[in-house]
């Protein structure tokens, strides 16, 4: 079985890098060294700073095996790859909401650098569905808990 391809753009790759190399190389080393501080208590069978430093530990762990495993599955989006014409992943797009009329700008990214709060929308989300691979003026039906949002496509930018 394969593993799944995550689609990043090319500041998605690096800062998923970044934290990759701060894990490694700056909190591994804070984390021994709570480790090694907590050991330096004693009995560690009722030590909470030594079990609080070893949770840590295996969470950090865990995270490396994570991000090294998508850094081997991305697929980079290089911005010359990004068409103006159609939505598509790396494309900032501005939807305007037909019944109340407001705009938004949104990045369209892969699903592991989507960060709602920065306006960059996974492609795997309702609205990135909905307007992949769609034309400027196209007016597109998204489905929501609340019902059917309609937005228009005003503008596919890179």
């Amino acid at each position: 079985m394969s593993d799944k391809e995550i689609i990043l753009t090319q500041d998605g790759l690096k800062k998923l890098e970044e934290e990759l190399e701060n894990l490694k190389s700056v909190k591994r080393r804070e984390v021994a060294e709570r480790i090694k501080v907590a050991i330096g208590y004693g009995d560690i069978s009722e030590n909470s700073e030594y079990e609080d430093a070893k949770n840590e530990q295996a969470f950090i762990e865990g995270r490396v095996i994570t991000l090294e495993k998508m850094l081997r599955n991305a697929r980079i989006i290089n911005n010359d790859d990004i068409d103006t014409e159609t939505v598509s992943i790396g494309s900032t797009v501005t939807v305007e909401d037909l019944e109340y009329g407001d705009t938004m700008e949104y990045a369209i990214v892969g699903s592991a650098e989507s960060d709602p709060l920065q306006n960059k929308i996974s492609n795997e989300s309702p609205v990135g569905k909905a307007i992949l691979g769609k034309k400027r003026g196209t007016v597109v039906d998204v489905s929501v808990p609340a019902g059917i949002i309609q937005y228009k496509i005003v503008d596919i930018k890179k």
